[in-house]
């Protein structure tokens, strides 16, 4: 199994971001290998951290790199669209920031056990937590054509869809798919020859949406741009950051619908929906990675940070 060693993305961004206070409670949704919790323990002295994560290795994995913090930090493994309940259940009413990280960890997509790389040959799986049900295995092989075009063409934007769908569905009536490198092969297969010129992999956009998929990804975004907001004390700041245009979009609405407040038609004289804003936004247009950091990390491309803060 590869090491769980994971290149936090825009880590110096977020953390100015959070403006920090030493006293304060923070939640890290998307713990992966510490690395944005390891920096926020750091500055906390009297104050409390929550890292959440859904995949156990992660956790495992981030545990020991938070170990020299264990005063202050608090390991829970959920799903972070369930935050909520998470910090109900610790007795914690509001918190001072919350950080989530959107994209896959590194060593998940690398580690070939797990079914996310279409490089490498594994079981068809995807799942971010193995005691989840549905894997892609399940997906690939028993959702319908329909259901398979849509998830192409809306998580995947592959423009393809429905020749790849066809493609899954005609071969799995003789055997099942039930590995990444068969399913890259029925996605080659499909694709005409321009298409498998060009420099992206041909399965790279299909396998995006079927990780979606099978995570609720999406659903699990849309739910914890709900939660969060509520969940944060006055002057308490959400993070978000986000590496496709469907999760940026959720949230840079989500953001603006909470900062806009009155929802009433502009040609009423006065507001009478009685409707607030309830948060600023810090940024009005997404921070995305400087120069050096993509040197360093070339994922960090389509990273896109978000924040706001409760008024």
């Amino acid at each position: 199994m590869t090491e769980f060693h994971h290149v936090s993305v825009l880590l110096e961004e977020c953390i100015a971001g959070l403006n920090i206070r030493p006293d304060g409670i923070y939640v890290d949704g998307t713990l992966g290998g510490g690395g944005h919790s390891s920096r926020i323990a750091a500055l906390l002295t009297t104050g409390r951290h929550i890292g959440i994560d859904r995949d156990p290795v992660a956790l495992e994995a981030a545990g020991k790199r938070l170990e020299p913090y264990a005063d202050r930090v608090t390991l829970v493994h959920a799903n972070f669209c369930e935050m909520a309940s998470v910090l109900k259940n610790l007795g914690i009413s509001g918190v001072d920031g919350i950080l989530l990280d959107l994209g896959v960890s590194s060593p998940q997509l690398d580690d070939g056990e797990r079914g996310f790389s279409y490089m490498v040959d594994a079981p068809l799986d995807m799942r971010m937590n193995s005691q989840d049900t549905l894997s892609a295995y399940d997906v690939v092989n028993s959702w319908s054509y329909d259901q398979l075009k849509r998830i192409l063409y809306d998580y995947g934007e592959e423009r393809y869809a429905p020749k790849i769908a066809a493609a899954i569905c005609s071969r799995r009536e003789n055997a099942p798919i039930a590995t990444t490198l068969e399913l890259v092969d029925v996605i080659r297969g499909a694709m005409p020859a321009s298409a498998l010129r060009e420099k992206q992999h041909p399965a790279k956009r299909s396998f995006q949406a079927i990780r979606i998929a099978v995570n609720d990804e999406l659903g699990a975004v849309s739910k914890v741009m709900e939660d969060a907001i509520p969940l944060l004390n006055p002057g308490g700041r959400l993070a978000v950051i986000t590496f496709h245009s469907l999760e940026d979009r959720i949230v840079k609405n989500a953001m603006a619908e909470a900062a806009k407040g009155c929802t009433c038609p502009p040609n009423f004289p006065v507001c009478v929906c009685g409707n607030k804003p309830k948060v600023k936004l810090i940024t009005r247009k997404p921070i995305v990675s400087g120069e050096e950091e993509l040197e360093r990390n070339p994922r960090a491309r389509s990273a896109k940070l978000r924040i706001c803060e409760k008024l």
